[in-house]
């Protein structure tokens, strides 16, 4: 496809795939717990790992990854119009972020974002995803705040893209794309900013207890 239809065909792809509610569905596989009624009530991985362990929590990763990845591929192959198509594959993979965030599947509620942008960068800029994710990964294993790595993630996008941009080794697409799904990434953690200012921001492993119910 082509022209309006095709950009409008690949984000709308994008957003869909973006919104199924994997945490929930996650959820409700595992034990039938609700995580919107529990932590955080994010539908993310960093909840679900909290409520039903590790395990489970990176299934959840690893399928928004892909959801952020199947976007940006997504419409590369529906929409073939020349250099116009990184333009169109990055707003799918943002579309992907909205999605996965105000998903209409669940009554616009969802996650933060970071693993389905993560998985957009890795279709739209891999090389950048090469240089933040050890920052991150350091991040956790320092301080075991995932909310921290998050942040410092979307940040590092923002400046790898760029770099790689400016060097001709990237694309400008990409950089938008990091410059807005990390901008809805930040702006998702406005509660996490302030208990880390204040000191009461939860560690990564600190279990929730629910019920078998939700």
């Amino acid at each position: 496809m082509t022209g309006a239809p095709g950009a409008l065909a690949a984000v709308a792809a994008g957003y869909l795939l973006g919104a199924v509610p994997i945490g929930l569905l996650v959820g409700r596989i595992a034990g039938n717990v609700d995580v919107r009624d529990v932590g955080s009530r994010r539908t993310g991985a960093t909840n679900v790992t909290r409520t039903l362990g590790m395990g489970w929590g990176a299934v959840v990763l690893l399928l928004d990854i892909a959801k952020g990845v199947g976007a940006v591929l997504l419409a590369r192959l529906l929409f073939r119009d020349g250099a116009p198509g990184e333009w169109i594959a990055a707003a799918a993979g943002l579309a992907a972020v909205i999605g996965h965030n105000w998903s209409v599947l669940i009554g616009f509620r969802g996650g933060r974002g970071v693993a389905t942008t993560g998985g957009g960068l890795i279709g739209l800029a891999p090389l950048a995803v090469l240089a933040v994710v050890p920052i991150m990964v350091l991040i956790v294993w320092r301080t075991r705040f995932v909310s921290a790595a998050s942040l410092a993630g979307a940040a590092g996008a923002m400046v790898a893209t760029a770099v790689l941009a400016a060097a001709n080794v990237g694309t400008w697409p990409a950089f938008a794309y990091a410059v807005a799904a990390g901008s809805l990434v930040i702006a998702s953690h406005g509660d996490n900013i302030a208990r880390l200012r204040d000191g009461t921001e939860r560690r990564i492993g600190e279990r929730e207890a629910v019920g078998g119910d939700g």
